[in-house]
């Protein structure tokens, strides 16, 4: 059954893992017949998703010791104005009931780290990680009653961990890729051109690292690796303290073998110019590039965070790693060894990666909505 829906978060759009999950569920559930309403700071969908309703809420972006108490005001106030039928926030960033609250990040459990060593920046980490474990703690005492909808089984132990009162409440609806967009060869030109402009020859093996927050993601892992596995070459998408990790690179002598795009709103070429995907994080929810380069057909090389665990089995479909740069080194020269093993793990992964399709993730969200609208007379 369709329903009215009503999304509340502080971005929507193609870059960064939860912004594009939020398209990803708008759209399709404009597809299936919902009538969206979208309140958020930005919006940017695909052209199909016209009919979606906007309400824009002014204000800032940065800093979050600012941003974050801001939009909670504006956010509510815009909400309390043009909710209609079943009503979601992404997180705890509104204050008004709500029917369903997703939940990407359990603030109790997973703690920022900063992107920059100054001091200043550090403090201001640990106060905005207060504020947000605040900012939880009210929103969810709130809404008890919710539907609290957590992106892996992995977050759902979390919140029931932190939150009991909420047990009943607790179900999971994994973040989904897009199986299609992310496959072997699906932009294979564009990928040979990212390579040449990057400089890579043809013979050097590439292992891919795409993530910000480089300092919980183990960026510094994978580069001090990368001396201890000369065949291959990194390349980073994504945003840090360059030059921190540039410095790093030239110290252990391969400065020439890591290649830096920056932030990139299209990731896929990325994945298609890789031989494997590394990821020595410490923590994650869901870990959504580490789906997106299973279904590229990569080996994948990641510790065993949140999502993860429901993912990949050591050595059948990819590598789970630690934070040591000796262990992902040993597991990229074995691959490097062995062309038959890097296709038999990348398979593996594709076919893994199949099972968290989006359009599995958007059915679950239209099932929730059409029961709770059905419950709640909407």
């Amino acid at each position: 059954m369709a329903c009215s829906v009503t999304i509340v978060a502080h971005d929507i759009g193609p870059v960064r893992g939860m912004e594009r999950q939020l398209s990803e569920l708008v759209v399709g559930l404009q597809r299936l017949g919902h009538r969206v309403t979208v309140i958020a700071r930005t919006c940017e969908l695909p052209a199909s998703a016209d009919g979606v309703v906007f309400h824009r809420v002014r204000g800032p972006r940065r800093p979050f010791l600012v941003a974050y108490p801001w939009f909670i005001v504006a956010g509510s106030l815009a909400l309390h104005r043009w909710r209609r039928g079943v009503v979601q926030a992404t997180g705890a960033i509104v204050l008004n009931r709500l029917d369903v609250i997703a939940v990407h990040y359990c603030h109790q459990v997973g703690a920022a780290t900063p992107s920059r060593a100054t001091p200043m920046f550090r403090a201001h980490v640990k106060l905005a990680g207060a504020l947000k474990r605040f900012g939880e703690r009210v929103c969810f005492r709130i809404n008890r009653a919710a539907a609290f909808v957590c992106v892996s089984e992995g977050v759902a132990d979390e919140l029931r961990e932190h939150y009991p009162a909420l047990s009943d409440r607790v179900l999971t609806i994994h973040n989904g890729i897009d199986t299609s967009s992310f496959a072997p060869g699906v932009r294979h030109d564009e990928a040979e051109a990212l390579r040449s402009a990057l400089g890579i020859s043809a013979q050097r093996l590439v292992a891919a690292f795409v993530a910000s927050e480089w300092e919980r993601k183990g960026l510094a892992a994978a580069i001090e690796a990368l001396a201890l596995a000369p065949d291959w070459d990194l390349v980073v998408a994504g945003g840090g303290d360059e030059q921190r990790y540039r410095a790093l690179a030239e110290r252990l002598g391969v400065g020439e073998a890591v290649h830096w795009l920056g932030v990139t709103r299209d990731v896929q070429p990325v994945y298609e110019l890789a031989d494997a995907f590394v990821l020595p994080t410490s923590y994650e929810s869901f870990s959504l590039v580490s789906f997106e380069a299973a279904a590229n057909g990569l080996p994948v090389l990641v510790t065993p965070v949140n999502g993860v665990r429901e993912l990949i089995e050591d050595r059948r479909n990819g590598f789970l790693i630690d934070r040591d740069p000796r262990t992902i080194a040993e597991r990229l020269r074995e691959l490097g060894a062995d062309p038959a093993l890097r296709r038999r793990l990348g398979q593996a992964a594709r076919r893994s990666a199949l099972a968290f399709d989006s359009e599995k993730m958007v059915a679950g969200y239209h099932e929730l909505y059409s029961r709770l609208a059905g419950t709640l007379g909407r």
